[in-house]
């Protein structure tokens, strides 16, 4: 079996390789390892120097355009000229902090959350989906007085203290921490006669059981509700009730973090958890809600927040700054008015099944997974083995004929395939021709 890998391992430059490259590449890596330290993390054999952005394409500064087949974050395309309008104006009227009666920052907090159902009628705004995820595990720890919490196996929720606890897919050494359990990914393979949803809803009763053994409690459960880092796994829709039944039935809150399927990239409505017909306790969201303005929230029920809020004087600067909010409207107006769920869903489809025909012709491909523009397409060795050094050689391929796309799962064998909401049918062509020629040229 292949060894599995820390998330930042998966696609990233390694300085040791920096000899061989062009002088003035070189310089520029040595200058930013110089400065950021060993916390510097460039992608690809060759980094790229990024000097612009637009729709679905990058530009590196030698004018070269790149598909962006990887980004989350822009998740109306890059730089859209509507919120990008959007900030600039508000930037130029007043951009303050919260403690002050804004009417954007209001209109926005009533557009988001009419999007959610009852009785998820409160807002949080934080400034990262990190943040975003740390409330979210201190207003579960409140509310249920236990500490004990449960994530699957690669998961990945961000970088704050407590966070990285429940980021497996974040540790290179470290175990996981003593009041965190971690479940594997809900996997139809692995399942008997596929069935996924009472699986991985006893794993998950096994992994409460033990946390309560151990004097922990059980607090929530916590998911990407596409589970990306774990190799992306959406279907069968609604295989998560029995598991947000069971966490209910144990007295823990269900956290859907929606920073990546979240805002239409399912093609099934705007959030994820809609897919599988469930009301979660406490929803996270992240950068996308501003198409990479530096923003994220927390949605809950108000009993929860007042729970919270009765025990800790919470306050976030920045969190729903005007600016902030009127990027956040942007992107709403955006993914309305120019029909991205509907593109989501139809140009995914699209990809999908192009992916699909291409199985058939070359049998290094394995399971292909996803819903709307998020798809895991797998490499696998004749006997099914993760197969993660194809993945990286086909990455860095696609790299080299203008193509951007990385790398998931617990072993690093999945393309990952999220391109901005943008992303058009010759767009779709353009990258399953590509593909197909680079597998072509492996053999």
């Amino acid at each position: 079996m292949s060894a599995t890998k820390q998330i930042l391992a998966l696609n990233r430059f390694e300085a040791d390789n920096a000899a061989g490259l062009d002088p003035e590449l070189a310089e520029r890596i040595g200058r930013r390892q110089a400065t950021f330290g060993a916390s510097s993390v460039l992608f690809y054999e060759q980094p790229i120097e990024m000097v612009r952005g637009e729709g679905v394409f990058l530009y590196d500064v030698h004018g070269t355009r790149y598909l962006d087949v990887y980004n989350n974050v822009p998740s109306v395309g890059h730089c859209h000229p509507r919120v990008v309008e959007a900030i600039a104006r508000q930037a130029a009227a007043l951009n303050t902090n919260t403690r002050y009666l804004v009417r954007i920052v209001e209109t926005y907090a009533e557009r988001l959350l009419a999007t959610f159902p009852a009785p998820l009628s409160n807002l949080v705004m934080t400034c990262t989906g990190s943040e975003s995820n740390d409330l979210a595990l201190r207003i579960a720890e409140s509310v249920t007085n236990a500490r004990g919490f449960i994530v699957t196996r690669s998961a990945y929720h961000g970088n704050t203290a407590a966070v990285t606890h429940i980021s497996p897919s974040s540790f290179k050494s470290q175990k996981l921490a003593p009041h965190v359990r971690a479940v594997p990914a809900p996997d139809p393979l692995e399942a008997p006669k596929g069935d996924i949803a009472t699986l991985f809803a006893a794993q998950i009763k096994a992994a409460i059981d033990d946390l309560r053994a151990s004097g922990h409690g059980f607090a929530g459960f916590i998911a990407d509700t596409i589970f990306s880092s774990d190799g992306i796994f959406a279907d069968p829709p609604g295989f998560l009730q029995k598991a947000a039944a069971v966490v209910r039935a144990e007295g823990g809150l269900f956290i859907a973090d929606e920073v990546q399927p979240g805002f239409g990239r399912t093609g099934g409505g705007l959030w994820g958890f809609s897919r599988h017909a469930i009301v979660p306790d406490i929803v996270t969201l992240g950068k996308p809600m501003g198409n990479g303005f530096p923003m994220g929230g927390v949605i809950t029920r108000p009993d929860y927040l007042a729970a919270f809020c009765a025990e800790t004087g919470y306050f976030n600067t920045f969190g729903g700054n005007p600016v902030a909010a009127a990027a956040g409207l942007a992107v709403l107006d955006v993914i309305a008015d120019e029909n991205l769920i509907a593109n989501a869903a139809q140009t995914g489809a699209l990809l999908k099944d192009g992916l699909t025909a291409l199985k058939s012709d070359f049998p290094q491909i394995g399971d292909i997974r996803g819903a709307g523009l998020f798809i895991g397409l797998d490499f696998t060795t004749p006997d099914a083995t993760p197969d993660p050094a194809t993945a990286s050689a086909v990455i860095n391929a696609m790299k080299q004929h203008g193509i951007l796309i990385g790398a998931a799962g617990l072993y690093g064998h999945t393309l990952k395939i999220r391109p901005p909401l943008c992303f058009a049918p010759n767009n779709a062509e353009f990258f399953l021709e590509t593909l197909r020629g680079i597998l072509k040229a492996m053999g």
